[in-house]
């Protein structure tokens, strides 16, 4: 089934502020709480996708992504999509000022959700640089990465041996402190993120000797990137969960990759398309000739007609670069320039002056004759 667009999720315009877009999505999230409907796989499900909705479009990077590729920008784990219930609520933080809305309004917890908040570790951002052939075709690459993980003594809580740890007794193990005030409407109950555990509901007793209670340590890692074909310089992949851990435990950050386009020797890059300046000497383009011209697969030949004129446009369909979106492949387009010698020798000369008056060699370009920039046009149509 194909996904809605974002925008129509939250019901607000692609011109809407970060502030619309934030009260558009605390309204769907009250509405279709899992706690407010219960057994309700409907409204899980509209929750859930209120919340990937959100988390693209609260995010400047991604929400430009977005517009400019649609979901087609966002698949292969590069942000939006496949988050669990988890990180959802770990937005309710910035939402709801900490905890599920329903622990503010009506005073309960969320059922079996333990009442901790789920933190997030930090991103971190790379730069990826690519070819034309492995932008053209996708590829994959394998990359080193220094990045937090979990202590692999403590197992990331940053207790001694793991084990090191108390309940907290200002909330007994929940993360969270509730305050009940009285008003004319009666009770009303808020709830806070504990000031004692940081709303981690243990407390350490004694620190990790490795970490010395981080709970992380820094480690060096191979990462696998798959780049999907059809990227453009500039434009930036994310990599969820591959980012650091946090202290003492919690959803690690994404990794952040901007794509860098190295230049070719040779050709040059129009969006899809892929642009080659070709030169021929001026007796190919009078007789016609067999030549080979680079493409990004390989060199191919094409056959240049007898009278060719200087300017002239061939395209090859499909030696372009494959859509991003998935709309077909891109041509490339050679440009004729016919090459005029510049230093003639005295018989190259002596023929050429035998030829000056000669009508053949007399310009007559006629009505259905197109400039360069006429022939571009023509092609992009």
């Amino acid at each position: 089934m194909a996904k809605r667009d974002y925008y129509e999720v939250l019901g607000v315009s692609k011109s809407a502020s970060p502030e619309e877009i934030k009260k558009a999505y605390r309204k769907l999230a009250i509405k279709y709480h899992p706690d407010k409907n219960p057994d309700d796989h409907t409204a899980e499900d509209k929750f859930k996708e209120a919340a990937e909705a959100y988390e693209v479009l609260s995010d400047q990077q991604k929400r430009q992504r977005y517009d400019q590729f649609g979901h087609q920008g966002m698949n292969g784990g590069y942000g939006g999509g496949g988050m669990n219930m988890e990180d959802i609520f770990s937005q309710f933080g910035d939402i709801f000022g900490g905890g599920s809305p329903f622990e503010s309004f009506f005073g309960g917890g969320r059922s079996g959700g333990g009442g901790r908040r789920t933190r997030k570790g930090s991103n971190l951002r790379i730069k990826l640089k690519l070819n034309l052939e492995e932008i053209a075709n996708g590829v994959e690459k394998k990359i080193k990465v220094k990045r937090y993980v979990a202590c692999s003594t403590c197992g990331g809580n940053g207790a001694k041996n793991g084990t090191d740890m108390q309940t907290c007794n200002s909330c007994q193990g929940s993360g969270q402190v509730r305050k009940v005030v009285n008003t004319m409407l009666g009770q009303m109950v808020s709830t806070a993120t504990c000031p004692t555990c940081n709303g981690e509901g243990r407390i350490v007793t004694h620190n990790c000797e490795v970490c010395h209670g981080s709970g992380r340590e820094l480690q060096e890692e191979v990462i696998s990137i798959n780049v999907p074909a059809g990227v453009m310089d500039g434009m930036q992949l994310s990599m969820s969960g591959k980012g650091n851990v946090p202290e003492r435990g919690g959803v690690p950050g994404d990794l952040l990759i901007q794509i860098e386009e190295e230049a070719h020797p040779t050709l040059k890059r129009d969006g899809n398309n892929v642009i080659f300046d070709q030169y021929i000497s001026f007796v190919d383009a009078a007789l016609g000739a067999e030549i080979e011209v680079p493409t990004i697969t390989g060199k191919v030949k094409i056959s240049i007609k007898p009278g060719t004129q200087s300017g002239e446009i061939f395209r090859l369909r499909g030696k372009g670069i494959q859509d991003i979106n998935g709309y077909g492949k891109g041509d490339q387009l050679i440009h004729i320039n016919v090459w005029t010698p510049k230093t003639l020798s005295s018989d190259e000369r002596a023929v050429l002056e035998g030829l000056r008056e000669s009508d053949n060699f007399t310009p007559h370009p006629g009505k259905n004759e197109k400039g360069f920039f006429e022939k571009v046009k023509d092609y992009f149509q």
